[in-house]
């Protein structure tokens, strides 16, 4: 080496303070010159040197941000927040594939059999799916990060709030872009809106008892049983989607939303009923 790096520089490049070009040389030949690099950790404070490293570490450990959390991120969501919806458990390509597939097929037969005034198959299938998004969205069964989720320092209900609006979002999206294939039927393509609300609402009301799998399926099969009663007691337009079912889903949801703001607290106990899904 016919030169070392004055120690000024030396001292200006520890504290990060040493511009390029000077910076770029300085670089290259302390990785290179065992002399400078004994000055730099000798004019180095220990407690900053550690802590740089620290950063640096965490830095490199740091997950990446996957699209759907860098979207969310850039129109102004939290950075706690984006990470939680982003790891919802439904909102992944495979489910979203599979409930667009299923839409798709459903629009298809009902375009195809214009017998009734009413898409029954489809009014009957689309509060089933923001309702199934919402059994999977939450609890040890299906949620990868349920285990983080009970250790951190986060409202239980705010986590299922968040996560619940994700998923409705996202459910409630497609099954309005479905309701558009469907202008045959003007409003009435709508009818699903409400009772999708009452189902989910009622649903989450029972999770703190029944739990995040059992409320939604003992639900969803309650709605299925009233179409099946439903249908045979009157084959044109099913009760649940005429304006007074339409008015009783209402009510249902208002009485099942006010029923979970009362319960709240009830999502931090952690139940029998969500260890048993451990």
């Amino acid at each position: 080496m016919t030169w070392h790096v004055a120690e000024d520089d030396v001292r200006a490049y520890a504290r990060g303070e040493l511009a390029p070009p000077m910076l770029w040389s300085a670089d290259t030949h302390i990785a290179k010159c065992a002399e400078c690099r004994a000055l730099l950790a000798s004019v180095t404070d220990p407690v900053a040197l550690d802590a740089g490293w620290e950063r640096l570490d965490a830095e490199l450990d740091a997950p990446k941000r996957g699209l759907v959390e860098s979207l969310l991120v850039r129109i102004g969501v939290a950075d706690h927040t984006a990470r939680l919806l982003a790891a919802t458990p439904v909102l992944r390509r495979s489910w979203l594939g599979a409930v667009v597939a299923l839409l798709v097929m459903t629009v298809l037969v009902t375009n195809a059999q214009r017998a009734s005034a009413s898409p029954t198959l489809f009014l009957g299938l689309a509060p089933l799916l923001p309702l199934a998004g919402v059994a999977l969205s939450y609890g040890p069964k299906f949620d990868p990060t349920y285990e983080m989720a009970v250790v951190a320092p986060l409202h239980g209900f705010r986590l299922l709030m968040i996560r619940t609006v994700a998923v409705l979002t996202a459910g409630l999206g497609l099954n309005c872009l479905a309701s558009l294939a469907l202008p045959g039927y003007g409003l009435a393509a709508l009818g699903w809106l409400l009772p999708a609300l009452a189902l989910t609402a009622t649903a989450l009301a029972l999770t703190p008892r029944l739990g995040p799998v059992l409320a939604p399926s003992l639900v969803g099969g309650g709605w299925v049983a009233s179409l099946l009663v439903a249908y045979n007691l009157h084959a044109g337009t099913l009760a649940p989607f005429t304006a007074a079912g339409q008015g009783v889903a209402a009510v249902v949801a208002a009485l099942a939303a006010g029923l979970l703001y009362l319960l709240r607290d009830r999502f931090d106990t952690r139940p029998a009923a969500f260890g048993d899904l451990a």
